[in-house]
């Protein structure tokens, strides 16, 4: 009996996804971009909104163009330690990779990770040089999005799990809109989506999807002495969660720069976390000189004239680094890049589900006592998509457990968390309980099912093993943890409370 409830449960939930892919099959790729399509009318002149970072008639672009057009204004903290005190021109951080050509000004990586081709594309997309990759050309007029990445690279990080040769990156999503009616205009390459990556963990990213107030060239705040990126959408110098990250705001790290003194201090971000930037600390990307961005960073006709510009390289491959740099730069990506996808509706529904994350990753397993031994496990509400309500920024997942002789008894509840990723979060659940007894197990007509109301309530304590002794543990999940309820049977009279212990692998 039992285990049909749960099967009718999953059902019910797949019928749901299903639905939810048939109704929104072209959800995926350009949801934010159609900011800029369907609401506005924007004319062919003096479009003002920073996002479109790039117009033109010709379709043809080397790689090392578009990466500059696109690049990002890094901002460090004024007591960022790698500085050394050194501000302005004379900033020479992020810098060249130890076994790469040194360089007299800052470095930054770039990588087109993923070209996605038009169904009526008449033509080759990408057409690679011989022998330098920078002069690798893209075909604009094949192409209907972008996935860019900026990787770079410090020495050494401070604070808590400080190591050596730290590789951080911002990943970017461009929408090519082809716009036929204007003669000079044909082709823009427009910014749909800024990420910022934090410590490697899917659930720290700081996700910035672009709106008409967000200011180009995007300024990056990096983390001081910890160097995780999180876009800063009005260039303002602070952190504002929800403005600055507007998804998945309640997990997003933002900029700790307080992290450095190696204390954890509270699990949700709070504003004192982050110094205020200063001018001279920010570094420019290498804008082409036709570029629409480039005039407000202009004085006299000299672009930034006090501030440092990095160079631009192709992430490299990993031949020649050091072993305990390798994986940092193949986490980023390998030099096999780019890839090209048609973009079909079989492309929607993958990226559909892949916004939510690895479906592994997804998942929480774990030991439970709550008066009987059993086995708890959560996964998406949705089954393959999470399910974040929109009031609070909090997160619904279905939770099931079996427990007692032979696993004979079964729950499954729907739990609700504000957090998926804070190291100490409170949560809630409620459902029902299928409970199995016998007087005498060898007499079936001594068996009883009865099935009740189930609350409960506790605290989730999480720990992040990424950059651990333990870091082999993360091939499952980030996060391994505890977790510590009451719960109750029954909905008006409670006929009985119990004291729950899980401990077990998961974000939830």
């Amino acid at each position: 009996m039992r285990h049909s409830i749960y099967i009718c449960c999953l059902l019910t939930t797949i019928a749901i996804v299903n639905a939810m892919f048939c109704g929104d099959a072209g959800l995926a790729f350009a949801r934010s971009g159609d900011f800029y399509l369907d609401p506005y009318d924007i004319p062919c002149r003096d479009h003002g909104i920073q996002a479109i970072v790039w117009s033109g008639n010709n379709p043809k672009m080397k790689m090392e163009r578009l990466a500059a057009y696109c690049g990002p204004i890094l901002w460090f903290s004024p007591d960022e330690p790698l500085l050394a005190a050194t501000k302005g021109r004379e900033i020479v951080m992020p810098e060249p990779f130890p076994f790469a050509e040194s360089a007299a000004t800052p470095v930054v990586y770039y990588r087109i990770r993923t070209i996605l081709v038009r169904e009526d594309a008449d033509g080759p997309a990408y057409i690679p040089h011989p022998k330098d990759k920078n002069l690798d050309i893209i075909d604009l007029h094949q192409i209907i999005g972008i996935e860019l990445d900026y990787s770079f690279y410090y020495h050494a990080e401070e604070g808590m799990g400080s190591h050596e040769h730290d590789v951080e990156s911002v990943q970017m999503t461009l929408q090519v809109w082809r716009r036929d009616d204007c003669h000079d205009r044909h082709y823009n390459l427009v910014v749909t989506r800024v990420v910022g990556k934090a410590h490697g963990v899917h659930w720290y990213d700081n996700i910035l999807e672009i709106d008409e107030e967000a200011k180009f060239p995007i300024h990056i705040l990096v983390e001081e002495g910890k160097h995780a990126s999180c876009p800063d959408k009005n260039g303002d110098g602070y952190f504002t969660p929800g403005y600055d990250v507007n998804r998945r705001v309640n997990d997003a790290w933002g900029t700790r720069d307080v992290m450095r003194t190696g204390t954890l201090f509270t699990s949700n971000y709070q504003a004192w976390m982050t110094k205020l930037r200063r001018d001279e600390h920010r570094v420019f990307p290498p804008l082409p000189e036709d570029s629409p961005l480039r005039e407000a960073y202009c004085e006299n006709g000299a672009y930034a004239p006090a501030n440092a510009t990095y160079s631009l390289r192709p992430l490299p491959s990993t031949e020649k680094a050091d072993p305990a740099l390798r994986p940092s730069i193949v986490g980023k990506g390998d030099h096999t890049w780019p890839r090209e996808k048609p973009y079909t509706d079989l492309t929607r529904l993958q990226r559909w589900v892949a916004e939510a994350g690895s479906f592994v990753k997804s998942l929480s397993i774990a030991f439970r006592a709550d008066g009987d031994l059993g086995i708890s496990i959560i996964f998406p509400l949705f089954v393959v998509k999470h399910m974040q309500e929109p009031f609070g920024g909090g997160w619904l997942v279905n939770r099931i457990y079996f427990k007692d002789t032979d696993m004979r008894d079964f729950a499954w509840t729907v739990l609700y968390t504000k957090s998926a990723s804070r190291w100490m979060e409170g949560y809630v659940s409620a459902g029902f309980e299928w409970d199995e007894e016998w007087e005498d197990i060898t007499l079936p007509e001594t068996f009883e099912s009865t099935r009740n109301f189930v609350l409960e309530t506790g605290v989730k304590f999480r720990a992040n093993l990424v950059n651990t002794p333990l870091e082999f543990l993360t091939k499952l999940t980030d996060f391994w943890g505890l977790r510590l309820g009451i719960k109750n049977t029954g909905f008006v009279n409670i006929d009985k409370l119990s004291y729950v212990i899980e401990i077990g692998a998961g974000s939830w």
